[in-house]
């Protein structure tokens, strides 16, 4: 079964709120900071760690 990266994503993060409940403003710091490093100049070497 192939499952759409979004959808897991938005599963996983659901959960995760849910069941650990981190504070909000910790979510907040991860998001935009994922936002903000995917358009970096660190983005390139990123990408290739992760590949």
């Amino acid at each position: 079964m192939q499952v759409p990266l979004w959808f897991a994503l938005l599963v996983v993060g659901y959960l995760g709120v849910k069941l650990i409940r981190p504070p909000a403003w910790l979510i907040a710091v991860l998001l935009l900071g994922g936002f903000l490093l995917a358009d970096s100049v660190l983005a390139p070497a990123i990408n290739s760690l992760i590949k």
